[in-house]
C-alpha cells in the first residue's frame, strides 16, 4: 500500500512538471494527477509498557562507558520523547542542569521545543559527561572513537538489549522495538497519566493535534479507566413498584 502511494506520488510529481513544460499535454496530465491515493486502515501504534521499558533499560552494563552511554541515551529518549536524530544531535549546552531541569531540542524544520527532564535523567547525563567530557557544542552521545553515534548503530545496540530483556519479559518478543518506540511509549504513558493532549503535542513537537490523538486511541489503559467511570447497568431485584401496587393493578384491570 505504502509502496503504491509512493510511486504514485513520484508519477504525479513528474506529470505536474510535464504540465508546466508542455501545455498541449495538460488534459492527459490532469487525468493522471486526479488518480486517488489508496486508503488503508491506520493501525494503532505499538508501544512499550512501563515494565517493558524498565526491562530494556536494565540491560546495558553501566560499569562500562558504552553501557553507561546506552543507558543514558535510552533513558533520555523515554524521558523526552525525542526522535532518535534529535537525541543524537544533543549537545551539553542544550541541557539545563540546574533546577528546573529541561532540554532544548531541535526538531523537524529546525523548530525548537523545550522538554522537562527528570532529575534522574540529568544525573545520568552528568555522569556520562564525567566519564566522557565533551565541549558545550559537541555532541553528547559518541562512540569509542569520539565520533557521533549513528541512528543505525543505536538500532543495532537496542535490538541486542531487547533480545536480552525478552528472556525475562516475553511480551517483547512479539514487538518490533526501535528507538522510535520509546517516543510512542512516552506519548501513551503521558496520556495514561492524564496529561492534556495539547501539552503532549507541544512536548513531542507534533504539527497536528490529530497525530497526538492517535496515541489516545491506542491507549487501552485509558479506555479501561474511562469504562470504570461508567456505572454498570444493574438489574432491579423483585417486581417493579407498579406491580406491587394493588390499586394500580385494579385500575389496569378495568381498561
Amino acid at each position: 500500500m505504502g509502496t503504491r502511494n509512493c510511486r504514485l506520488a513520484a508519477i504525479r510529481s513528474f506529470f505536474h512538471f510535464v504540465a508546466t513544460k508542455d501545455p498541449a499535454s495538460i488534459a492527459q496530465c490532469v487525468e493522471i494527477l486526479n488518480i486517488p491515493i489508496k486508503r488503508a486502515p491506520v493501525s494503532e501504534p505499538s508501544y512499550l509498557d512501563p515494565a517493558e521499558v524498565t526491562a530494556i533499560l536494565g540491560q546495558p552494563d553501566r560499569s562500562t562507558v558504552e553501557g553507561m552511554r546506552d543507558h543514558a541515551l535510552l533513558s533520555f529518549l523515554y524521558n523526552s520523547g525525542a526522535r532518535i536524530q534529535e537525541a543524537l544531535d544533543l549537545c551539553p549546552e542544550a541541557i539545563r542542569f540546574e533546577s528546573p531541569n529541561c532540554v532544548r531540542l531541535i526538531g523537524k524544520g529546525r523548530k525548537e521545543r523545550i522538554c522537562p527532564l527528570w532529575p534522574e535523567t540529568v544525573i545520568l547525563l552528568k555522569k556520562l559527561l564525567e566519564r566522557q567530557p565533551r565541549a558545550p557544542d559537541q555532541r553528547l552521545f559518541v562512540n569509542r572513537y569520539g565520533e557521533p553515534l549513528s541512528a543505525s548503530g543505536v538500532r543495532f545496540k537496542l535490538a541486542a538489549y531487547v533480545k536480552a530483556a525478552a528472556e525475562t519479559m516475553p511480551t517483547l518478543r512479539a514487538k518490533h522495538v526501535t528507538p522510535h518506540a520509546f517516543r510512542h511509549a512516552t506519548a501513551v504513558h503521558l496520556i495514561s497519566a492524564g496529561v492534556d493532549v495539547t501539552v503532549i503535542r507541544s512536548w513531542l513537537g507534533h504539527v497536528s493535534l490529530d497525530t497526538t490523538n492517535h496515541y489516545a486511541r491506542a491507549n487501552l489503559e485509558t479506555k479501561r479507566k474511562a469504562l470504570e467511570k461508567v456505572a454498570v447497568p444493574t438489574t432491579p431485584g423483585g417486581q417493579p413498584s407498579w406491580k406491587r401496587d394493588a390499586s394500580v393493578l385494579a385500575w389496569l384491570d378495568t381498561l
